[in-house]
């Protein structure tokens, strides 16, 4: 969604399938998983992604507080559907792939609902799939199981390389009905002891558990064994709970259970680099850097609950964020295919990290931009490696965090002019410093010194007229929080309602020889970026107001960009 989203906005005719009735994928009201990235659980500052995903999850926090999964569903539609030069199509299944001198020509599809058959050509494919399926079906070179330490020498890599994979899991909530609701488990469900789950947290019973875990080695083959055993491993799990002593479960009833599991790992197709543990925990500084992550290198163990003797998953600390260089994202040997979600080129191991869905999204961004410079300039995607700056420019314009760079370019007419400010003017300079969010304790914002009744101003002057096209502003939406809606109540319980540091209200207003001439007004914003559009105005001076916040007593704002 995030790379269809972001191609399309750059001008190229995308299409997005999608072989469900919904959007979202494992975050979708199918699954009900929710959306973790680099903050892990918002417990590292300031990492939360920005871009597109910050953009829908902030959408969905005001219009979704009760935070439902199926109105989720509609928010992603509706970013998808209000999107100009991006075309839909649901319940659509690629069943064909058809290549020629290790391009994509076009691929079959069949949407099961109408029984209509398409055929989609292009010049770029983007391999979203989960299972890299376009990738796999085309000849493109992938890896499948844990790579062995002789492979990229990572030191939590396995002796010997296998074909066993991370498993599947079965999503479910309960819900307290206010009087005794008995289970009886079904003949086929499996039996628990507690000492069966010891490794396996189960007092919160409310929100299902990711434990509920299946695998197999071949994992996209046996998907429906995979569901089978699962369910016997729910029902199972339930049985404890409700008909074991000690669970306060005696008032709960199973409520909702997932229709099919949600897969962690399968294929992950080759690029021209492949993304390994030490990269991760050393930071390795790449030079092409598109996106990043966070997550700590979460290694679940293949067996899943069927090894109810040993701890579900290991943990391997990253710290900080790691860059994820544009190699990864395509592939080595079909020219034109993109690699985006699950199926990017790294290890088993780093996958381990990778593969969380806030992650997931700032690739796609990622992706999705590339392939519209592709398309705009008729380049493959190794060849748009040789401009690596020009990506990096536009992903950091629309709001994406890449670590180590900053965003000063030629075309920031803020760049030449002169600020001031009603208060904090020992922050002011940090509007033009090009670092769009804070990084451990450095402070990148302008920060107010208070917030008064007729608001703050940043004002921004020149010596002679100028031409602005647009002025982007990036304001404080709290990136040490989380967005994320969640089944969970102990994760929910820990978020705020609305980010208090946003602005709700503000303006820009056009000077020219002191005069107002044009005046950009926004009185429920609900975005951290937003980008004004000015085009045919003529100003020596831009004041941007900020009148009121969500609550926070001063007003901060992270970037002022006049292009």
């Amino acid at each position: 969604m995030c790379a269809a989203l972001a191609a399309a906005r750059h001008g190229a005719h995308t299409a997005l399938v999608q072989d469900r009735p919904v959007l979202g994928g494992n975050a979708s009201s199918e699954v009900r998983m929710h959306i973790c990235g680099a903050d892990i659980h918002a417990n590292k500052p300031n990492l939360r992604e920005t871009g597109i995903i910050e953009e829908l999850l902030l959408k969905n926090r005001f219009a979704n507080p009760q935070q439902s999964f199926n109105v989720q569903d509609y928010i992603f539609l509706d970013a998808v559907i209000g999107q100009e030069g991006l075309e839909l199509f649901l319940n659509t299944r690629i069943i064909d792939v058809r290549t020629e001198d290790n391009k994509i020509c076009e691929l079959s599809a069949v949407q099961s609902a109408t029984e209509k058959r398409f055929c989609f050509s292009a010049d770029i494919f983007v391999d979203a799939t989960g299972d890299g399926y376009i990738g796999f079906q085309a000849g493109a070179d992938f890896m499948y199981g844990r790579e062995g330490k002789d492979v990229f020498g990572e030191p939590h890599a396995p002796a010997c390389s296998d074909r066993r994979v991370m498993g599947s899991s079965l999503m479910f909530t309960a819900k307290d009905m206010g009087r005794r609701m008995p289970f009886a488990a079904p003949s086929w469900a499996y039996r628990y002891t507690e000492e069966d789950l010891n490794f396996r947290d189960h007092q919160e019973i409310s929100s299902g558990y990711w434990w509920i875990e299946a695998g197999a080695e071949d994992i996209i083959g046996e998907q429906d064994k995979i569901y089978s055993e699962l369910s016997k491993m729910l029902f199972g799990v339930w049985d404890h709970i409700k008909n074991t002593e000690g669970h306060h479960a005696e008032n709960y009833a199973l409520d909702w259970i997932a229709p099919f599991p949600a897969k962690r790992e399968s294929r992950r197709l080759t690029g021209d680099y492949v993304l390994r543990e030490q990269d991760l925990v050393s930071h390795t500084a790449f030079q092409d850097v598109v996106a990043y992550g966070g997550w700590n290198i979460d290694l679940h163990i293949p067996e899943g609950l069927n090894c109810a003797s040993l701890p579900p998953n290991s943990y391997v600390d990253v710290e900080g964020c790691y860059g994820i260089p544009y190699r990864c994202l395509y592939s080595r040997n079909i020219g034109n295919l993109f690699l985006a979600g699950r199926a990017i080129s790294v290890s088993h191991i780093a996958f381990a990290s990778t593969r969380v869905m806030g992650t997931c999204a700032v690739v796609g961004q990622a992706v999705g931009t590339a392939a519209a410079l592709c398309i705009a300039h008729r380049l493959a995607p190794r060849d748009l490696g040789e401009r690596i700056e020009v990506l990096q420019e536009l992903l950091m314009k629309d709001d994406c965090y890449l670590p180590g760079l900053k965003l000063i370019t030629d075309d920031d007419l803020a760049l030449q002019g002169e600020l001031s400010c009603s208060g904090g003017q020992d922050t002011l300079s940090n509007v033009t410093n090009g670092i769009l969010r804070n990084i451990g304790a450095e402070i990148n914002c302008w920060q107010s010194d208070g917030m008064r009744k007729d608001g703050e101003w940043i004002c921004i002057q020149w010596a002679s007229p100028k031409k602005p096209k647009s002025v982007v502003l990036r304001f404080d939406s709290d990136l040490s929080s989380e967005l994320t809606i969640t089944l969970s109540d102990a994760i929910r319980s820990r978020q705020k309602p609305i980010p208090s540091s946003l602005v709700r209200r503000f303006c820009a207003e056009f000077y020219l020889q002191d005069q107002l001439i044009h005046r950009i007004e926004q009185n429920e914003n609900q975005l951290r970026f937003c980008r004004l559009d000015c085009e045919g105005v003529v100003a020596d001076k831009i004041v941007i107001r900020l009148l009121e916040t969500y609550g926070d007593e001063k007003a901060r704002v992270f970037g002022i960009n006049v292009y």
